[in-house]
């Protein structure tokens, strides 16, 4: 990575934040990486998006989008988008992941956030943000195939196991057509939601990390929730979401929407474990490995579903048990 100092300077200073002390945060799975600005009692988030590898404008829009319907994103204080600067809001750093277990009621922290996924689902401003569309889906599952499989199986993955898995997924992949498309942020979760219990109604639930959203099936930032790669959610807890967001949305055909749910899930867990093998590979983070056991149950779970029949016969052809485990 280049040394960002300098540009750092030209971006703090003009704005009255030049002389602040600054502090990393932990960053993500991005190149992105943060800092914690201190100044006379002021503080503030300085997101740093070395322009070669991310662009802070679709951050920029979400945000503000978020911002004007009265969710809990950070305020944006300063942007430069050509050098990949965003000083945001500091929400604190009482992350649902970091105050769960023990710490915190889960069951309230996750109606919570639940009822931002109401709000935002019901929500009927529009956003102009990309599809999510079949090839988006399958371009995504595949980082099973080209980065997980080939860590395991000792060579890459060939073309008939890929021909394969793309005719499994299209069998499955119209189920999801049947929930209605919303603005998903599709990295909600706790590594990405804050708990600011000084505010009230949904704001209490700060979000992070949203720049990827899309116009996708409601089910998928569930999913994300309850399907977490970084935690269990109990039993209880995924029961009393689902049935809440179900509820609050007028019901509909339930079935189809579980339906979509597993194959969400499949498509997510799959695309996951992928990217958490792309992670140790390319990218020199072993920590990611030790996260897909629970990743694989996910997708065992999701694969119980008899909708997913044809994704689960694939499994049973092409990755063995054995296979299914920390590389």
């Amino acid at each position: 990575m280049p040394d960002r100092t300098a540009p750092i300077a030209r971006f703090l200073a003009p704005i009255g934040w030049g002389s602040a002390i600054r502090q990393p945060l932990a960053g993500d799975a991005s190149f992105r990486r943060y800092h914690r600005l201190s100044l006379n009692g002021r503080r503030a988030v300085l997101m740093d998006a070395p322009p070669d590898h991310e662009d802070v404008r679709p951050f920029v829009k979400v945000c503000r989008h978020l911002l004007a319907g009265g969710f809990s994103a950070p305020e944006i204080l300063a942007v430069d988008p050509d050098a990949g600067f965003v000083l945001l809001e500091d929400l604190g750093d009482d992350l649902f992941t970091r105050i769960l277990p023990g710490k915190a009621d889960e069951a309230a922290l996750y109606r919570t956030a639940i009822d931002v996924l109401i709000a935002l689902h019901g929500d009927p401003r529009p956003l102009d943000v990309p599809p999510y569309d079949t090839a988006r889906y399958l371009a995504e599952a595949d980082l099973l195939l080209d980065w997980f499989l080939p860590e395991v199986a000792g060579a890459p993955t060939p073309a008939p196991t890929k021909n394969a898995w793309h005719a499994a997924l299209r069998e499955v992949l119209p189920l999801v057509e049947r929930v209605p498309g919303r603005v998903v942020l599709r990295d909600f979760h706790a590594d990405n939601l804050l708990w600011l219990p000084e505010r009230a109604g949904i704001k209490r639930c700060g979000l992070l990390d949203f720049q990827d959203a899309l116009i996708g099936p409601s089910a998928y930032d569930l999913v994300s929730l309850l399907e977490d790669a970084r935690r269990d959610v109990s039993p209880a807890t995924v029961a009393m979401a689902l049935d809440r967001y179900l509820a609050a949305m007028g019901g509909g055909d339930q079935a189809a929407f579980r339906a979509a749910y597993a194959v969400l899930g499949a498509q997510r867990n799959s695309k996951i474990v992928g990217i958490f093998a792309r992670l140790f590979r390319r990218d020199g983070k072993p920590a990611y490995l030790d996260l897909i056991p629970r990743v694989w149950n996910h997708l065992a779970e999701d694969l119980r579903h008899p909708a997913l029949a044809p994704v689960r016969a694939w499994f049973d052809a092409h990755v063995p048990p054995a296979w299914r485990r920390r590389p």
